[in-house]
């Protein structure tokens, strides 16, 4: 079994304040959620108005089946328009 952690760090550029952040966020993770069967959430940067870092956690038989959901993420959210993808760390356990 293996436990896949992905780091993402989003840029999100119309926002002006926390609840412009957070309405963005909402429809994300609830979308990530649905369509990946992960688990989501904001772990940092919380009160930063156009920053956030989302952890996204999977577990599966195999590497490659971590790695082929991650791959399918991290297109996702680097074709959002909401916001932009910075930067994604990837850790396998």
């Amino acid at each position: 079994m293996i436990i896949g952690l992905l780091r993402v760090r989003l840029h999100i550029v119309g926002a002006n304040s926390l609840k412009d952040k957070r309405s963005v966020l909402k429809k994300t993770i609830h979308r990530l959620r649905t369509s990946y069967n992960c688990a989501v959430s904001e772990v940092d940067d919380h009160d930063v108005w156009r920053s956030a870092i989302l952890a996204i956690v999977t577990v599966y038989r195999q590497r490659d089946q971590v790695e082929s959901l991650f791959n399918q993420i991290r297109s996702d959210l680097g074709s959002a328009a909401d916001f932009e993808l910075i930067h994604c760390e990837t850790e396998m356990l």
